[in-house]
C-alpha cells in the first residue's frame, strides 16, 4: 500500500514501460484494421503521400489541420515502408514521445496513487485505435489528432500544480516540457495550440511558477519564428482556419448537438464539480476556481470543433490536479494519520480511481481487439494497390462493414478506370470526401487542392476554395455517380458537384465512364493558329 503513497514509487519507469508496451502493440502487426471511418482514413494517408511527394501542408493543399498531422504519419511511412503501416508506426513513435514530458509532469507533481492511472489513462488515449466516445470495435485511426491533442492538453494542465520538492533543475526542465507541449497542439490541430498558450499566459500570475511559464512562452515565441523560417505557410494555416471557421463557426453544430455534448459529458462535469467544491473548501483561492472554470469552458469549446460526443479530458486533469490539492491538504492537516482510516483523502483516491478506470478499461480492450484482429489479419484488404496492409474488418460492427464493402467496390473500379487511361493519369481529383486514387497509383497529386472536402465542415456552398484555384493544377476530375441512397456521403458528393460542376463543364472532357464513375480530362487548348501579314504590309 505504501508504495501508492510514497514520493518514491517509480513513477516514471512505469509509464515509460507503459508506452513501451503499448507502442509494440501497435507497430509489431504490421497491420492497420479498421471497422469504419475508412474514408477518413484515405484523407489521412492521402496527406501523408503528398508530403512523400515532396508537397508541404498549407503551402501546396489546404488542410485546416497543423502540418505535424501528416507529418507524424509521414515519418511513420518512411520508417515502415508501406503506407499501410504508417499509422501504427506513426502512432506507436506518438506514444513513446509523448511519454517522456508526461513521465516528467507526473512524477513531479501528482503522487504515484494519482499519477500512475492517470498517466496510463492519457497514454492509451493516444494510442488506442479508436475514436473517443465510440464503442471498443470501432476501431479506425480516424480522427487521431484530437487524441494526441487531448493527451498533450491533459498533461500541460497538471502543471498548474506547483511542484512540493524543487531541484536544481526544475524551472528548465519545466519550461521545456511545457513548451513542447505547447508547440505539438499549436502544429497539430491549432484549437489545442490556443488553449495552450492561455493556459502558459494564465500560469505568469503565479508568483511560483513565473519563471518557467515565461520561459515556455519565450521557447515557443522562437521555435515559431523558427519553424516558419523553414514552412513559410503559417499566413496560409491561418486562412484555412478562417474558412474552416466560416464553414462551421465557433460552436460548431447544431443547437441540438451542442445540448448533445453537455449531456454526453454531464457524468464528467459533475465529477469535476465534486473534486473542486471538495479542493476549494481546502484552499479558498479564486485562481484554483478560474483554472476548473478554464479546464471546463475551453475543453467544451474544443470538443463543439471535434468529430466526437464524449471526452472532454481537460475535466479528468482538473479532477488530477483537484485530487492531489486534496490529498496535499489532508497531509499538512493530519501528517501523522493513521493511512487506513476513512479520510476525505481516501474517498479522493478512490473517486479519481474511478474517473479514469472505465476508459482505460475501454481502451486497452480496443487497443488489444486491434492487436488481436491485425496479428491474425482479420477481416479482407481493402483491395488497393499500395494499401495491401489496410484491412477491413467485421468485428461484430454489421452496419458499418455493409456500407463499406460497396464503397470499397467503387473505389475498386476507379482505380481501373484510371490504369486504363493513356497516358498515365497525373493530378487526379475526386469530388467526393477522399482521394486513395493517387497513392494507389503512385501518382503525382495535383497541387492548390485539398485531400479533405468535407461538406460542411471543411468547405460549403457559401465558403470554399474558388475553383480556379482548386483546379488550377488538375488534369483529371473523378466524378462517382449516385448509388441510388439517400446517405449523408452521396448528398455530399452530389453538393460538390453541384459547387464546381459549371467549371468542370468548361474546362473538361469525359474520358471515359464506368458504373460508379465520371472520368473527365482537362481540355488541351489548340495551339495558336500563325497569323499571315495581310497584303500591302511588309
Amino acid at each position: 500500500m505504501r508504495t501508492w503513497t510514497e514520493r518514491a514509487a517509480p513513477v516514471g519507469p512505469i509509464l515509460l514501460g507503459a508506452a513501451a508496451l503499448f507502442a509494440l502493440l501497435l507497430a509489431l502487426p504490421g497491420q492497420t484494421v479498421a471497422t469504419k471511418y475508412l474514408s477518413d482514413l484515405f484523407v489521412i494517408l492521402d496527406g501523408t503521400y503528398r508530403i512523400a511527394a515532396g508537397q508541404i501542408p498549407n503551402r501546396d493543399f489546404h488542410t485546416p489541420l497543423g502540418p505535424l498531422a501528416y507529418y507524424l504519419p509521414a515519418l511513420g511511412y518512411w520508417l515502415s515502408g508501406a503506407l499501410g503501416r504508417a499509422m501504427p508506426v506513426a502512432m506507436a513513435i506518438v506514444t513513446c514521445g509523448l511519454a517522456l514530458p508526461m513521465a516528467y509532469v507526473l512524477a513531479s507533481r501528482l503522487r504515484p496513487v494519482i499519477a500512475i492511472p492517470f498517466g496510463i489513462f492519457l497514454l492509451l488515449i493516444v494510442a488506442v485505435p479508436i475514436n473517443l466516445g465510440e464503442g471498443i470495435t470501432a476501431l479506425s485511426f480516424a480522427k487521431y489528432y484530437n487524441r494526441i491533442g487531448w493527451a498533450a492538453l491533459g498533461t500541460l494542465l497538471v502543471m498548474y500544480l506547483a511542484p512540493e520538492r524543487n531541484h536544481p533543475r526544475q524551472e528548465t526542465l519545466d519550461a521545456l516540457c511545457a513548451a513542447f507541449l505547447t508547440l505539438l497542439m499549436l502544429y497539430m490541430k491549432l484549437t489545442y495550440g490556443i488553449v495552450a498558450v492561455g493556459f502558459l499566459l494564465f500560469m505568469l500570475t503565479d508568483r511560483r511558477q513565473r519563471r518557467w511559464s515565461a520561459g515556455a512562452v519565450g521557447i515557443t515565441v522562437v521555435a515559431a519564428l523558427v519553424i516558419e523560417a523553414f514552412w513559410r505557410s503559417s499566413f496560409a494555416h491561418l486562412a484555412d482556419l478562417r474558412l474552416a471557421v466560416d464553414v462551421g463557426g465557433v460552436l460548431r453544430g447544431t443547437w441540438g448537438q451542442i445540448t448533445d455534448h453537455i449531456l454526453f459529458n454531464l457524468t464528467d462535469y459533475v465529477l469535476l464539480g465534486l473534486f473542486a467544491g471538495l479542493a476549494l473548501r481546502n484552499t479558498r483561492s479564486i485562481r484554483d476556481a478560474l483554472f476548473y472554470g478554464y479546464c471546463a469552458v475551453a475543453g467544451f469549446l474544443i470538443i463543439n470543433q471535434n468529430f466526437q460526443a464524449w471526452g472532454i479530458i481537460s475535466l479528468h486533469a482538473a479532477a488530477a490536479v483537484a485530487a492531489e490539492t486534496i490529498l496535499r491538504a489532508q497531509e499538512r492537516q493530519a501528517p501523522d494519520a493513521d493511512e487506513h482510516r476513512w479520510s476525505t483523502a481516501a474517498g479522493a483516491k478512490l473517486l479519481f480511481l474511478a474517473v479514469v478506470l472505465p476508459t482505460i478499461v475501454h481502451c486497452a480492450a480496443a487497443l488489444g481487439l486491434h492487436t488481436v484482429a491485425a496479428t491474425a489479419k482479420a477481416g479482407e484488404p481493402v483491395g488497393l494497390p499500395r494499401l495491401e496492409q489496410v484491412r477491413l474488418a467485421n468485428l461484430w460492427t454489421w452496419n458499418d462493414y455493409d456500407a463499406a464493402i460497396p464503397y470499397l467496390a467503387t473505389l475498386r473500379d476507379g482505380v481501373e478506370a484510371l490504369s486504363g487511361l493513356d497516358p498515365k493519369p497525373d493530378g487526379i481529383f475526386v469530388l467526393d470526401l477522399a482521394n486513395p486514387f493517387s497513392m494507389a497509383l503512385d501518382s503525382s497529386p495535383p497541387k492548390g487542392d485539398t485531400p479533405w472536402l468535407q461538406w460542411d465542415r471543411t468547405l460549403n456552398g457559401t465558403a470554399h476554395v474558388p475553383a480556379e484555384a482548386l483546379f488550377a493544377d488538375v488534369q483529371i476530375v473523378m466524378e462517382p455517380k449516385p448509388a441510388g441512397d439517400s446517405s449523408s456521403t452521396q448528398s455530399a458528393s452530389q453538393s460538390l458537384q453541384t459547387l464546381y460542376g459549371s467549371y468542370i463543364a468548361a474546362n473538361f472532357d469525359v474520358a471515359r465512364e464506368t458504373d460508379h464513375w465520371k472520368l473527365y480530362r482537362r481540355r488541351q487548348l489548340s495551339p495558336p493558329q500563325a497569323t499571315l501579314p495581310e497584303a500591302g504590309r511588309s
